[in-house]
């Protein structure tokens, strides 16, 4: 079998000429595997068959840190240690050949495999090759799916999948995606799970009323089309909804931490209940099998970190099988046995049944008829942009890692690594992670350990940088820039900064610098002058950081950086300026440069319209902020508004203010319109020289509460677009979804709470259209959206709240921020107004820049003459179709690479067309002498890559031929196709 796969695994190698040398493969290091579906356990074809499904459900941090719950710290704030459960559930397993277990989160199952000895190691692996210790899921953790980007979740599965492929070979491999406990499902998570290989998915949650119809349809199981742009069945997943959640069926809970009565089998005994818990259980039984289609049922025996002490799950779950199986010699047709999802699975599969088909999506997610779980699209907005900003952060350090070669890890600032970011943002993935529905402390922890995995980072690209520009003056970073503050350019006059551009392709900023002089001379990579110009900083950024900076002025000028490279930008201070104009205490009646202009009501301040000069559309567009009035519970329901839950007291917000404060400053390379609506609510309306899209800088906190009212701060754009009361949100942050107000695709919509229950996710964009004109929002994190009214987008900002909404975090969602008064959160909007049928043109490409931002590095003084100021390492720009989604050194000589058309299908008449790129003719001083396809995961080969067939019922229809490859090293992409590849690389 070794053999087998090792022929396989050379066979997909291409090769341009006999000198390639082949890729590493990961293949396992046993032989003799029974594990997967030939694995499973034989069933009754005449019977209904209950398969039990043990497992442990350990969140990586929530009420406690991940190192807390590991380890079982804190035990007064939960009772958990996931290092017990792995021990006591392998223990039990050796017991008896027929149990079986599950695990999920390999974040724990890393870390405790680390501290075993060889001899349970070898123990452990061979009860994962004969199928009884099964991983489902796999990734790092089980991911949120309303907050996170694709780019992110997919990090976090290949880190995970490639610790249990190197480790159990084939049989690590988990063939099941298991989301039990994320609160509403997204449709790129299950597009995602089928390009990595999945047969199936399973989930716990999903709104009350759709699993009332469902089950009174049959409609628990079904094929999820996750994709409108890849051909069937790509992106087809078997989806099944779990009956009790992730629970035990009422009364059957036997974890120590349950209060169920044990199965007690001496008739001797007075509390002999046998015969009690027999007929409950068959009566659950076939209660359940009544609302689902085969005759085959799953039961999930266990939940939150169960399993510490797993012999009275065992022993009891043995003796119900005993018994209830006993009964079939009196003519029972019940026949319960130890499972798993895969198992469970494969025999759905082999039903032959035809499945209902879904194409939208689990959001938002309600448990009742005033619980919407949407507040969390939002909660803890800080940490969502740290998260965001992290993954940029992460992409560029792998490229650099790449591209620098050997010495970016251990160089001349030290040793630097990519692999303590790459696991801090795994764990940030977790859906209580960013989500924002852990406990403070637990915030804390994950913010902590992405600032750790900042330190080796930027050690690593200070390193690959320096060998890259051949320069050995050292580097500063500067991570407070978006509120005027970075040592070096405030006190400096001289200095030069970097800008390292991780897109490939061309990249366009605007650059604020804190400074105190007046006048500067720019100069660029060529040493051209750079229109610059000094702006007061203002009064809002000065009240944000408090004394941590002290600079008077911002540099601001717009820079430029070559695909997948770097440019240098040289900054002298000029003497003799005065200082900088002030702002004028007025609001202008308009702004406008070469592609938008912005009006302003002069009476007010407020935006008023915003004009496309190139299409000559124009629309009327207001905004303005408002809060909602969190709800501590009423006569309708005790519901409350918490970190989960979003429920406000009324439709109506109160408005902050209609007459703000406002200044106007307008130069040749920004104008602003300063906006202060409170001291705790402030805007910029920014318009560059160049840009086609108009900028709302947000300023909210700390948010006010002395009033002992709750509140969750929006900000509205009002505009005449005739939207119909439709809205388009991404998902994830790649395809986009329609949503319609007060409307569900699949049921009909009883609708409860008219703002709450229209929320969406927005991960990077959301917009409105007509005909006519399209207005869309770019956001710089995950938020909640809305259109509450007809030409209307509502996005919530901030969150502060007083009371705990009773889903187990057990306190309020009020963050202190740094100086214990309230979390002040500062962001960006990017609005664009374009025909709907060119929009993707400008929306696509402008929030995978918001997604993956250069990254400014600053180094004292003037720079050497031996210096290199500029490199692309690309031979060319990627067409504008194409976009590089992962390059990562994956072992000594090969790196991981995946690229992404980012048009749906239809969505651009330019840009929705198949592209091919040659990977030899990728970089510039790589030379890729191998190429080996893999799975979106990257654990597997492609060409190895099967997946189950799932009957819909739709009739055969011959599909146009998907455009093959050109060539072994021309490789092309169609509409939202992401491919994956190991390259065996050689420096040039």
């Amino acid at each position: 079998m070794a053999e087998s796969r090792l022929l396989c695994a050379l066979a997909l190698l291409i090769t341009a000429a006999t000198t390639a040398r082949a890729l590493p493969v990961h293949t396992p290091r046993h032989t003799a595997d029974q594990c997967g579906y030939q694995s499973c356990p034989a069933t009754k074809p005449s019977m209904l068959n209950v398969h039990l499904v043990p497992h442990t459900h350990d969140d990586v941090g929530w009420l406690k840190t991940v190192d807390q719950y590991y380890y079982g710290g804190r035990d007064y704030i939960q009772h958990a240690g996931v290092q017990y459960i792995l021990d006591s559930v392998v223990a039990e397993l050796q017991k008896d050949p027929a149990r079986r277990f599950i695990y999920v989160e390999t974040a724990f199952f890393y870390r405790w495999w680390r501290q075993q000895s060889a001899g349970t190691r070898s123990i452990v692996t061979q009860l994962v090759q004969e199928g009884r210790l099964e991983f489902v899921n796999g990734g790092w953790c089980m991911s949120d799916e309303a907050s996170t980007h694709y780019s992110s979740v997919i990090d976090q599965m290949t880190l995970g999948l490639r610790f249990l492929n190197d480790t159990f070979g084939a049989c690590g491999r988990p063939r099941v995606a298991w989301h039990i406990d994320p609160f509403g499902h997204a449709r790129e998570h299950a597009s995602m799970f089928a390009q990595m290989g999945y047969d199936g998915f399973f989930f716990g949650r999903l709104d009350y009323q759709d699993k009332g119809r469902r089950m009174k349809m049959k409609e628990m199981e079904m094929v999820w089309r996750a994709s409108g742009s890849l051909k069937p069945p790509a992106a087809d997943l078997f989806t099944g909804v779990l009956p009790n959640g992730y629970n035990p069926p009422p009364g059957f809970c036997w974890d120590q931490s349950c209060s169920d009565e044990p199965v007690q089998d001496d008739p001797e005994l007075e509390d002999y209940n046998v015969d009690d818990l027999v007929n409950k259980f068959i009566s659950i039984s076939k209660a359940q099998a009544e609302v689902y289609r085969t005759d085959h049922i799953i039961m999930t025996m266990g939940s939150d970190f169960q399993y510490e002490n797993a012999a009275p799950w065992y022993k009891n779950m043995d003796k119900l099988i005993r018994y209830v199986n006993a009964r079939q010699e009196n003519g029972s047709t019940i026949n319960l046995l130890y499972s798993t999802p895969s198992c469970y699975l494969q025999e759905l599969n082999l039903a032959q049944q035809t499945w209902p088909l879904k194409s939208d999506d689990f959001f938002p997610y309600a448990d009742d008829a005033h619980d919407f779980w949407t507040g969390y699209f939002t909660s803890r907005p800080a940490l969502k942009r740290y998260e965001r900003l992290s993954n940029s952060l992460l992409q560029t350090c792998n490229q650099l890692e790449v591209l620098g070669g050997p010495r970016s890890r251990d160089g001349l600032f030290g040793k630097g690594d990519s692999d303590t970011m790459r696991r801090a943002m795994a764990v940030a993935q977790h859906h209580d992670a960013v989500s924002g529905t852990e406990k403070q402390h637990v915030a804390d922890d994950y913010a902590k350990r992405l600032a750790i995995g900042w330190d080796h980072c930027q050690v690593l690209v200070s390193n690959s940088l320096a060998v890259l520009s051949q320069s050995d003056v050292p580097r500063v970073f500067c991570e407070n820039l978006n509120i005027s503050v970075c040592p070096l350019t405030e006190g400096s006059k001289m200095f030069s900064m970097s800008v390292y551009n991780p897109l490939a392709r061309p990249a366009n900023w605007s650059v604020h610098l804190p400074v105190n002089g007046s006048s500067y001379r720019v100069t660029d990579s060529g040493g051209t002058a750079v229109n610059s110009q000094v702006i007061p900083v203002s009064k809002p950024t000065q009240h944000v950081r408090r004394g941590r900076g002290y600079a008077q002025n911002e540099l601001v000028f717009q820079v430029q950086a070559p695909p997948l490279g770097f440019s240098t930008y040289s900054i002298t201070l000029l003497k003799g300026a005065g200082a900088p104009a002030e702002p004028r205490r007025s609001a202008p009646v308009s702004m406008q440069n070469k592609y938008l202009k912005v009006t302003f009501d002069p009476t007010t301040g407020l935006l008023s319209g915003l004009t496309n000069l190139e299409t000559q559309q124009s629309i009327h567009l207001s905004q303005n902020f408002y809060w909602y009035n969190a709800s501590d519970g009423n006569d309708e329901s005790t519901q409350t508004s918490g970190a989960y839950i979003f429920r406000p007291n009324s439709s109506t917000p109160y408005t902050v203010n209609t007459h703000p404060d406002v200044s106007t400053l307008q130069n040749s390379v920004v104008q602003e319109v300063r906006q202060q609506f409170s001291p705790w609510v402030s805007q910029v309306v920014r318009l560059y020289e160049g840009s086609r899209e108009l900028e709302l800088e947000w300023t909210v906190g700390p948010i006010p509460v002395d009033d002992g009212l709750g509140k969750e701060v929006i900000t509205r754009l009002d505009s005449n677009i005739s939207s119909a009361e439709y809205f388009y949100t991404d998902s994830n942050g790649r395809e986009v979804l329609q949503r319609r107000k007060d409307f569900r695709p699949t049921w009909d919509l009883k609708q409860t709470e008219p703002i709450a229950g229209n929320y969406y996710p927005m991960n990077s964009r959301a917009f409105i259209k007509d005909k006519e004109s399209q207005l869309t929002v770019v956001t710089d994190r995950s938020q909640g959206v809305s259109s509450i009214y007809n030409g209307s987008l509502e996005i919530m900002l901030h969150r502060r709240l007083l009371r705990d909404d009773y889903r187990g975090v057990g306190e309020p969602l009020s963050e202190p921020g740094q100086f214990g008064d309230g979390l002040i959160v500062r962001g960006r909007l990017l609005l664009t107004l374009t025909p709907p049928d060119t929009a993707a043109n400008a929306h696509r490409p402008l929030a995978q820049g918001m997604v993956l931002q250069p990254l400014l590095s600053f180094q004292e003084g003037a720079l050497k003459p031996s210096t290199r100021l500029e490199v692309s390492y690309t031979a060319a720009a990627l067409p504008p179709a194409v976009h590089l989604l992962t390059l990562s050194q994956w072992d000594q000589d090969s790196v991981l690479l995946r690229l992404e058309h980012q048009y749906e299908s239809g969505e651009s008449r330019t840009h929705s067309q198949p592209v091919t790129v040659n990977l030899q003719k990728l970089f510039s001083t790589l030379t890729v002498v191998g190429a080996s396809e893999m799975s979106l995961g990257a654990n597997q080969w492609k060409e190895n890559m099967s997946r189950l067939r799932w009957n819909t019922g739709e009739s055969v229809k011959p599909l146009r031929a998907e455009p093959g490859d050109p060539s072994p090293w021309e490789i092309t992409l169609s509409p939202m196709e992401i491919r994956t590849f190991l390259l065996n690389v050689q420096q040039r």
